[in-house]
């Protein structure tokens, strides 16, 4: 039996939360959206702890390296903001994108960042000097989410043509173009073992890969609308996924059966517009939220027997 409480919900974001990224240490997350800087808080005691730095346009990634001591912000405008913990300050902005810039992922047995934008190319960077090291086209169209297999040999990025790339990561060539979602991918996680790969779309379904071939293994109609977020726990074989129907939803990596549904209709404390990102953190293996609301929720998920 898995329970759930909602432990906290914080407010203080005056528009739209677009993301939400854990740092390097425990307990501390950052969040980003419609508004005029990037957010710290505190998850072991819930509350607001600042405004770590101000953007000129909308935050749409964040991401913080395991192998820096770094925060990115990837912005509307197109350009990536680079905070140095340890110095206090951006200590670079990264302006190879002109048009909005949706990801950013690292590879840490490289040290090199990728980012992904709506210019419908891709920028690796090396993560110690902060110089471009290439870009090279992969759609048409947006490139709107990356995901790097566990072993750190091959990428997948999410596409608004409604196609999943998969890349080698040693020098970045083209392996197999999957497509068969009928709407832009959305949200895009390879499984914690590497054995599947998982994506969203805007047609609402949650399609499992074969990281080994890329055959579809299962097809499951898991929301009404756009599946904007897939995060594995840490820990057991669970994950959850996240809606623009405002709905998360807990599932069983084993057999990916539904196990709960977390909703204002299923009676909790839940998010009123889509849930754009979701993420656990480490120490406590809570459930992070963020939304349209303008809320960051903090959900306790106990797995029973």
């Amino acid at each position: 039996m898995i329970e759930i409480q909602n432990t906290a919900t914080l407010s203080g974001h005056q528009n739209p939360i677009f993301t939400v990224e854990n740092s390097q240490k425990a307990g501390i997350i950052f969040t980003g959206g419609n508004d005029k800087g990037v957010v710290e808080w505190n998850v072991k005691k819930p509350g607001f702890i600042k405004v770590l730095f101000p953007v000129k346009s909308s935050v749409y990634s964040l991401h913080c390296p395991v192998s820096a001591p770094l925060l990115l912000a990837a912005e509307r405008s197109g350009q990536v903001d680079v905070f140095n913990f340890e110095e206090q300050k951006i200590v670079a902005v990264l302006d190879q994108h002109k048009l909005p810039v949706f990801d950013i992922k690292s590879v840490s047995s490289k040290n090199e960042l990728i980012i992904s934008s709506e210019d419908g190319t891709v920028s690796i960077w090396d993560i110690n000097s902060l110089k471009l090291l290439f870009s090279f086209r992969v759609s048409t169209d947006t490139v709107r989410v990356i995901s790097i297999s566990p072993d750190e040999k091959t990428v997948a990025f999410g596409c608004k043509d409604n196609t999943i790339r998969i890349y080698n990561l040693e020098d970045y060539s083209l392996i197999h173009i999957i497509d068969e979602h009928t709407m832009p991918i959305s949200s895009i996680q390879f499984s914690p073992d590497g054995k599947h790969l998982l994506s969203g779309s805007r047609d609402a379904q949650l399609k499992i890969w074969s990281s080994s071939d890329y055959s579809l293994v299962q097809s499951i109609p898991a929301h009404l609308f756009s599946i904007y977020s897939i995060a594995f726990h840490p820990d057991l074989p669970f994950m959850a996924t996240a809606s623009r129907d405002k709905s998360i939803k807990i599932w069983d990596t084993e057999t990916y059966s539904l196990k709960k549904t977390i909703s204002l209709e299923k009676g909790y404390n839940a998010h009123r517009l889509s849930i754009n990102k979701i993420i656990w953190e480490p120490v406590d293996n809570q459930l992070i939220s963020v939304s349209d609301d303008k809320l960051l929720k903090i959900w306790k998920v106990g797995f029973g027997s």
